[in-house]
């Protein structure tokens, strides 16, 4: 008998293929006093399991093959910094040594420490660095317990054709397990944010995420379909089903072929209107990937990585060096994101005090942090600013909630541009800055800011949470995260309404402007710039050359009008058959 099972669908695609369970979690281990004489030893024993894990993460690094794009590799560099950080090593050692505690027990405690750190963290993206500290404390574990996790293939035999079915998946398992043959991942936990989404959108790996009790409901061997973009598990399916997702699966084939056709072709719609597809990059290696999908330069690169996993601030050699060599690689225009971190974030080697916030998503992050410690902001201001003499660097300040803020952080911008200036440094004769849009608060003012702003992005995952009071990293309360919320859809034509009247251009980096389901939407709302992840960019050409905006916008207004959720289905259809 089939059974029907829904989760989160984070990457798209159709997979076909017998369940195989990957069983993860620590390995079991026991809390123990360690006699005084011993403690040295223990102390050893945990440092060479480190070293080991260490090892086995390097080897899995090297077998990236060439090409992979950037933010796979990202994920096993975090991982492997993460695990010779001597803030996780020596309080690791110190509890061996203060509390006479075996390194298993100790090493629990110090990844809880840390837990309860990134767990009052604002950032949604932030906060999910939880796995992280997760996976990389659980690798080590396995060696201190000298525990192997099988994968398919690990025996040398070729691996069948499997869906992977665990409670989550480390991103060093990710990367093996694409290897191999492997259809899709299905995993009781996680969201769009988690490693295994992020991983294998980029993979192109079709998966589903957050369905509970997904390993007792699934039986090993037992033929499942997954469906990645819906987030359906059709487990045992009967002919009939069969016979359909695999029309759907040839029919997703040859659409990939076709879509190849339309790298070079232009993103104008039907009636004329040009649309400017650009590209979310982590690494300066993702600008290969992002332009040999199409897009026409970078809307968002982040900047946090360069803070994370050290205890002193990146200096402005540094960030000047990794900037610069990130807007050489870019073709075309790359729009830079300043540090968006929160305060409970120690990224001044602890030198600020203060009790933890009780609600950092609504404390001091961002923007704020910035102007609180300009002297953090400066360093960075002055590394993007000499490194707009290597392309077409537009800086974007996130979190911006009123015009004052926007004036405060444009005048240290001035300011480090006169110094650069008297000490003859090189830079781009016109540098935009601009603000992202993620705040209720900076929609409704859009038509003051838009103002003094150069340009807008707007940053729909922060917006939609704030917008509707949810925590989209929550599992308890994700299922309310809804794009197409009524006030949602009303922000964002606020937002883009005002640019335009102000004559600025106004773009969307959120993960809903990669979406292809709502890219006739956004293109009614008079939307014209996107930026996505490059895996997303072809798809979106296709959607906005198949359009016609004009007729769009008639029909938007329809969506929005609509005044009970029958008429607003009934609206929403209309325009996406249009």
């Amino acid at each position: 008998m089939s059974l029907w099972l829904t989760g989160i669908g984070v990457s798209r695609g159709i997979a076909i293929a017998r369940v195989q369970k990957l069983h993860g979690g620590d390995p079991e281990a026991v809390e123990y006093t360690v006699e005084p004489e011993a403690l040295d030893e223990e102390v050893e024993r945990f440092e060479q399991a480190q070293q080991q894990a260490l090892i086995e993460l390097r080897e899995i690094r090297d077998r990236i093959p060439v090409g992979t794009p950037g933010d796979i590799a990202a994920f096993i560099d975090t991982h492997l910094l993460m695990m010779d950080d001597r803030s996780l090593t020596d309080a690791t050692v110190s509890t061996i040594r203060n509390q006479g505690c075996n390194a298993e027990a100790a090493l629990r405690h110090s990844r809880d420490a840390l837990m309860a750190v990134f767990e009052q963290m604002e950032d949604p993206y932030l906060r999910t660095r939880q796995n992280d500290i997760e996976h990389v404390v659980s690798r080590v574990l396995r060696v201190l317990a000298k525990a192997e996790r099988r994968l398919p293939g690990d025996d040398g035999t070729p691996a069948e054709p499997a869906i992977i079915v665990a409670d989550d998946i480390t991103p060093a398992d990710i990367i093996l397990l694409s290897q191999q043959s492997v259809q899709a991942f299905v995993t009781e936990y996680g969201g769009p944010l988690s490693h295994t989404a992020i991983l294998a959108r980029s993979l192109g790996i079709p998966a589903v995420v957050g369905l509970h009790n997904a390993r007792k409901l699934l039986r090993e061997g037992e033929p499942v379909i997954v469906d990645g973009e819906n987030g359906h598990v059709l487990a045992d399916p009967d002919d009939k089903a069969l016979a359909h997702y695999r029309q759907r699966q040839a029919q997703l084939a040859q659409d990939r072929q076709v879509l190849q056709l339309l790298r070079d072709k232009p993103a104008i719609s039907r009636d004329g209107v040009a649309v400017h597809l650009q590209a979310n990059i982590e690494l300066p290696e993702d600008a290969s990937v992002a332009e040999s999908n199409g897009a026409a330069g970078v809307g968002l690169y982040r900047t946090e990585f360069l803070y994370m996993n050290r205890k002193d601030l990146p200096t402005e050699e540094e960030q000047y060096a990794a900037y610069a060599r990130v807007v050489g690689a870019v073709k075309g225009p790359i729009t830079i994101r300043t540090l968006d971190l929160g305060a409970d974030k120690q990224v001044d080697s602890g030198q600020r005090h203060g009790p933890t916030p009780n609600n950092p998503a609504l404390g001091l992050r961002a923007i704020r942090l910035c102007l609180k410690e300009p002297d953090l902001f400066r360093l960075q201001v002055r590394a993007l600013l000499r490194a707009s003499a290597h392309g077409q660097v537009r800086i974007m300040l996130p979190m911006i909630s009123s015009i004052t803020e926007l004036r405060q952080a444009r005048q240290i911008v001035a300011v480090c541009r006169e110094e650069l200036n008297r000490e003859g440094c090189a830079m781009a004769e016109h540098i935009p800055v601009g603000i992202m849009i993620e705040v209720p608060a900076a929609a409704i003012a859009a038509p003051l800011l838009a103002r003094e702003a150069d340009f807008f992005s707007i940053g729909t995952n922060d917006l939609i949470q704030y917008t509707l009071a949810i925590d989209r990293v929550d599992d308890e309360v994700n299922y309310l995260y809804d794009p197409l919320h009524p006030a949602v859809l009303r922000l964002i034509r606020m937002t883009i309404e005002a640019g335009h009247r102000a004559g600025i251009e106004v773009a969307m980096c959120g993960e809903m402007a990669g979406d292809v389901r709502y890219t006739r939407l956004l293109l009614g709302l008079g939307l014209t710039e996107f930026s996505m992840h490059p895996t997303s960019v072809l798809e979106v050409k296709r959607a906005v050359r198949d359009a016609r905006v004009g007729e769009l916008k008639a029909l938007v207004e329809q969506v929005l009008q609509a005044e009970d959720q029958e008429s607003f289905e009934r609206a929403l259809a209309q325009l996406q058959q249009t």
